[in-house]
């Protein structure tokens, strides 16, 4: 692109912003079961504005911007309230997820330098979330990844096996994000004690959970409440249905989070800190999650988590109806995957993925591919409460589509993109 020589009227920009995204994802349609969360126009209108409000103002220093460092300071508290902490727990909000867990790991690694460790590792099931990998890979931590058990929550055991003198950090799903399952939070907390190491808990899918407590729809333990947990990541443009990015990486105590920290003054600009891994930040994103938090309340969520559960229930019981199709796992919360019934002779699988593009090209339905084994992957919101039927019979139909003409999937996209 090359700037105009004289610059364009607002209206002539923003109609030409609209016609940019005239082959974006139909998301607020329902027919997106990835990438975005809706809760419906006041909801998305109240984020906006205050992302608006609030867009130029920086969190690089909070001392400039003391609207922002209250707005943290409830955002963070109010989470990790949530996640089971007490007053010794604390927080910082994050872009995302992937900071979150970068950060969390990051952190894990310095703990360990002071500890003597020089070649940190973590031990973490093969369910748990690729940004920790990306993580890995980032720090020069070493993942050691353990295959998952049956019902695709973590192994301890195996786990356990693997820990070694270097090890720093386990790391366990509220849910997982693959098959919405909770690992054994309570099993991998006494471990992380025994053996003296972290234990991060990757809530980023899991701010359903206190809401799915409160309705007695989940009843394990996976938050701070575990003895052994000593650090969680829990987004908020996901499930919490604010603007992104928005998360919070929650520690146990002020001690823990001090690892996470970097300051220096070896440079000409003076003493520099940061909480996380960026620098600069726009509060529009801290402003969205306050302003979305506080208009929909613990009733807003009760709400919206219900219809967001039961909308899951309805899917899984829908497309594990239809025939050579099986759920994978038995998902707790709001996420669901389902691919061909592997107990069937391979010659009669069909191949999901092609199931996928189906359900694309007919009706624009998009769900994330994932594997082993070949999946698609539903994140249910609330979004997608008026479109359970449509969706199960759009899945039947592309089914039987690809059975009859014994078509192939395209194996190329991905939950990422490089470009």
């Amino acid at each position: 692109m090359a700037l105009p020589t004289h610059g364009r009227a607002p209206a002539d920009v923003l109609s030409q912003l609209e016609r940019f995204r005239e082959g974006d994802l139909r998301w607020k349609e329902g027919r997106v079961f990835s990438l975005t969360y809706y809760a419906g126009p006041e909801v998305h209108a109240v984020g906006t504005e205050a992302y608006a409000r609030f867009s130029s103002e920086n969190m690089l220093n909070l001392d400039a911007f003391p609207s922002l460092r209250k707005m943290q300071s409830e955002v963070v508290g109010t989470v990790c309230e949530l996640l089971g902490g007490n007053d010794e727990t604390v927080g910082v909000f994050t872009s995302g997820g992937t900071e979150s867990i970068l950060t969390a790991v990051e952190g894990a690694r310095h703990w360990g330098r002071v500890r003597g460790v020089t070649q940190a590792e973590m031990v973490l099931p093969t369910s748990a979330h690729a940004a920790f990998s990306k993580a890995a890979s980032y720090f020069d931590v070493k993942a050691i990844r353990v295959a998952v058990g049956d019902d695709y929550r973590a192994n301890v055991s195996a786990m356990a096996a693997a820990i070694t003198p270097n090890t720093v950090l386990l790391v366990g799903s509220a849910p997982s994000y693959p098959q919405g399952v909770i690992d054994p939070i309570g099993e991998l907390g006494a471990l992380a004690l025994e053996r003296d190491v972290l234990l991060h808990v990757d809530a980023c899918m899991g701010f359903t959970l206190p809401w799915l407590k409160r309705l007695g729809l989940v009843t394990k333990s996976w938050g701070f409440e575990v003895p052994g947990v000593t650090s969680m990541s829990c987004d908020l443009h996901k499930f919490g249905y604010t603007a992104k990015g928005a998360s919070v990486l929650a520690h146990r105590s002020k001690d823990l989070r001090k690892h996470q920290f970097f300051i220096t003054s070896d440079w000409l600009g003076g003493l520099y800190g940061s909480p996380a891994i960026l620098g600069t930040r726009s509060g529009g994103s801290l402003a969205a999650a306050w302003a979305v938090m506080n208009h929909l309340g613990e009733d807003g969520y009760m709400r919206l988590t219900k219809q967001a559960f039961e909308t899951r229930q309805k899917i899984q019981a829908g497309v594990g109806a239809i025939p050579g199709i099986a759920v994978r796992g038995e998902p707790e919360t709001t996420l669901v995957a389902f691919g061909a019934d592997q107990s069937l002779p391979g010659h009669e699988q069909v191949d999901i993925f092609a199931v996928g593009d189906r359900l694309w090209s007919s009706g624009g339905w998009y769900a994330d591919r994932q594997a082993p084994p070949d999946s698609l992957h539903c994140t249910v919101n609330a979004a997608h409460a008026g479109v359970v039927e449509s969706f199960v019979g759009a899945v039947g139909e592309s089914v039987e589509e690809v059975r009859r003409h014994q078509q192939s999937g395209d194996r190329t996209r991905a939950y990422g993109t490089v470009e």
